[in-house]
């Protein structure tokens, strides 16, 4: 029995996760993304279409709502940008090719045109300058210090995703209590495992924090303090609102995220002659072109050192 285009949302995101394999945090996104769809389609009495009666002119009436949203990360700006409003008709594209693959007549899914993005995705990184001033700024003193001490080395020793900062427990660590360095095995995202490598740094600061620790939670990284009923782990909005505060204290000239340290740890190593196929692993990307967007970061500092000293200064007119 067809039903509205409405109530897909849930056996879409069952399929996505169980027959996809897609991750958690894919689902949760695409669930975010179509909920956004669905409040369009109410607002345009469009509640109660059936898949087959979405048309290519209502696509295109969605798109253009979505490009006029007000962005309040853009200031002075109205309308989100084409990478944002690709992430919305990129959900909607798969909740169309699952219905085509569940024989449902619906819009092709080419019918939805992405946006082109008007330039070339841009890397935030900071230089190690900048990651020293970042890795000062905890007040080291107190034990919140300490463990934004230790989260701020091990994002950027690990280069782990958010996501997997927050899911490492206490006991993944019992192995590195007399060693200089560690490596471990994590989970990523689209549940492919690789693994990660902690540095000597990076784990002094996480052994005097675990030092400090009189709990008995299991989680790695936990609030101190707050509800006792709550879970204590730490949240990926609370890392994210965590960096972008030591940023702030440190002068840093980009407000900072947890993938800015992330973005640092593959530029680092990419500037140091480490081949891209193998920082793809540490990053645990899928797809080798994901990585080469760290390539136009390096590529403008090798035009910079041609300019510099090759070219052709010294050579006669």
């Amino acid at each position: 029995m067809i039903k509205p285009l409405t109530q897909y949302l849930i056996d879409f995101l069952e399929y996505s996760e169980v027959e996809k394999g897609l991750s958690p945090v894919t689902v949760k996104n695409y669930s975010r993304f179509l909920k956004k769809f669905f409040s369009w389609l109410e607002k345009n009495n469009l509640n109660d279409i059936e898949p087959h009666e979405f048309t290519e002119d209502m696509a295109w009436k969605y798109r253009l709502w979505l490009s006029r949203l007000p962005n309040s990360t853009r200031k002075n700006l109205s309308g989100l940008n084409a990478s944002t409003q690709i992430r919305y008709l990129v959900a909607l594209r798969a909740l169309l090719s699952y219905l085509h693959e569940k024989d449902i007549p619906v819009l092709p899914t080419e019918k939805i045109k992405l946006p082109k993005e008007r330039q070339e995705r841009r890397i935030k990184f900071l230089d190690l300058g900048q990651l020293e001033k970042l890795f000062s700024a905890p007040d080291i003193k107190i034990l919140s210090g300490i463990r934004d001490r230790a989260i701020l080395e091990t994002l950027f020793s690990t280069g782990l995703r958010v996501a997997e900062l927050i899911a490492l427990d206490r006991k993944y660590l019992a192995g590195a209590k007399n060693k200089n360095d560690f490596e471990m095995s994590v989970v990523g995202k689209g549940g492919y495992p690789r693994t990660v490598y902690f540095s000597e740094r990076a784990l002094h600061w996480i052994k005097k924090y675990l030092a400090e620790r009189q709990d008995s939670e299991e989680a790695l990284f936990i609030r101190l303090g707050g509800p006792k009923s709550a879970s204590a782990r730490l949240t990926s909005r609370s890392i994210e609102i965590l960096v972008q505060k030591y940023s702030k204290i440190a002068g840093i000239s980009l407000l900072a995220s947890p993938h800015t340290l992330r973005h640092s740890f593959a530029t680092d190593l990419l500037n140091k002659g480490v081949d891209l196929r193998i920082i793809q692993e540490f990053l645990g990307h899928r797809n080798i072109a994901t990585t080469q967007i760290y390539t136009h970061v390096t590529n403008k500092r090798l035009r910079d050192v041609h300019r510099k000293f090759h070219g052709g200064r010294q050579l006669g007119n």
